[in-house]
């Protein structure tokens, strides 16, 4: 299933990377990610910090707009062992120019869990992402975002705890080629 998806993702970033006005580029960022439990934890879980790395392309479908497919590595959960859960990633963000430099998107995002798989966490989680971007230069940029999860992490039967969904905010710096 897993190099199905990846395979799928590819082959769509391919076909389109094709498109008259497209840059593509190279992001790599800081996370901040916890947990969001229904209910209150019965214990200390630490928040985790991690970092993500991907590889975007950018397509403009006018002078404002663009569709950004991308495929990323990202370390989230919690710190503890057994909530750490390391995603490839798949955000498509439709972004909006606010002048020159400034840069709003948001959009949905597909996550594939890249480690055990009998560990009572779900394989594969669904999220939105909003994100600012500020242009440094016609190449260089940095950005933030923000990603809230709409599927529980925990499998139906897992001991690890109540229903809880991912939250993230990375800060990033990416080059467009």
């Amino acid at each position: 299933m897993k190099k199905q998806i990846l395979f799928l993702a590819f082959v769509i970033i391919g076909s389109i990377s094709y498109a008259q006005s497209s840059m593509h580029g190279v992001r790599v960022g800081l996370n901040y990610s916890n947990l969001n439990y229904e209910t209150d934890l019965s214990y200390d879980a630490a928040d985790r910090y991690g970092f993500a790395i991907g590889f975007f392309g950018e397509y403009m479908l006018s002078k404002t707009v663009s569709l950004a497919p991308e495929i990323q590595f990202s370390a989230e959960g919690r710190k503890h062992r057994t909530m750490r859960i390391d995603y490839i990633q798949a955000p498509i963000l439709a972004k909006f120019k606010l002048g020159n430099r400034f840069s709003i998107g948001a959009g949905p995002m597909a996550g594939l869990k890249i480690h055990e798989y009998e560990d009572g966490l779900k394989n594969i989680a669904f999220s939105g992402v909003g994100a600012l971007e500020y242009l440094i230069s016609d190449e260089f940029f940095i950005d933030a975002r923000y990603h809230h999860g709409f599927t529980n992490v925990f499998d139906d039967d897992s001991s690890l705890g109540d229903d809880a969904t991912n939250r993230s905010i990375q800060i990033g710096f990416g080059v467009k080629f």
